[in-house]
């Protein structure tokens, strides 16, 4: 006669076959991918019967609430712990703006006011600075990318900086370095556009440069001197591309 084998069932109703140590050692996440399959015994009479199973998921998924779920996953009940919890990680290793944090622990439910105090806090000890970060995008950007300034104000704004912090840190920028930059970049891709016509060169590269933020005037007037000094005829080359 095959002997029937079940797992003994504790006081809140799950079963108990993992012990009380795998609650303990394992995240949420962990739990919720921990569910005991048919095989279990298998040729036995398993414990752990197809209704059995969806009957103890079932209480399981009825008993859960999103509190009990972050207090599983070991995450603080105080909102502005959590607040401070979220920027301190995405913080780690990329500095972000005001915005993007705010918009971050929007997205995790956390009240206006916890996210507030801990936003302003951390303005207050120089973790979040976005006249810094600005200033830094800006040389990044431009050094790196060859961005123009119009391209940088563009992708400060997108990150919430404030107006006024932008203009400051484009600001770094006058129109000669960003010229300079300008002839850098087409002077890069001048070669590759060797063997095409005279008007295909022109408008691959001012193309180049408009996609970086140049202003349809100096991309002109840096490739025309780049093809006169290839040797190119730019008769007519000063109509608007």
């Amino acid at each position: 006669m095959t002997r029937r084998t079940e797992w003994p069932v504790s006081a809140t109703g799950h079963g108990a076959g993992p012990g009380p140590e795998f609650a303990a050692g394992h995240t949420a996440e962990s739990e919720g991918a921990y569910e005991p399959e048919a095989g279990h015994g298998t040729g036995s009479g398993a414990g752990f019967g197809e209704g059995a199973g969806r009957g103890a998921r079932s209480r399981s998924r009825s008993s859960g609430s999103p509190s009990s779920s972050r207090a599983e996953k070991g995450e603080p009940r105080d909102p502005v712990e959590q607040a401070r919890n979220i920027c301190l990680r995405l913080l780690t290793g990329t500095p972000r703006t005001r915005k993007q944090l705010a918009d971050a622990l929007r997205k995790r439910e956390i009240p206006d006011e916890a996210a507030e105090e801990v936003l302003s806090r951390f303005e207050d000890v120089g973790l979040i600075d976005d006249a810094a970060f600005a200033d830094a995008w800006v040389e990044s950007r431009h050094h790196g990318r060859g961005l123009a300034r119009r391209a940088l104000v563009r992708e400060l704004r997108t990150k919430g900086v404030d107006s006024a912090v932008i203009d400051e840190a484009v600001g770094q920028l006058d129109s000669e370095q960003e010229e300079a930059t300008a002839r850098e970049l087409v002077a890069r891709k001048l070669r590759s556009t060797r063997g095409l016509d005279r008007d295909k060169r022109l408008r691959r590269l001012a193309g180049m440069l408009a996609r970086k933020g140049y202003g349809e005037g100096m991309a002109l007037r840096v490739v025309r001197q780049a093809l006169e000094e290839e040797g190119e005829d730019t008769e007519g080359l000063d109509e608007p591309f």
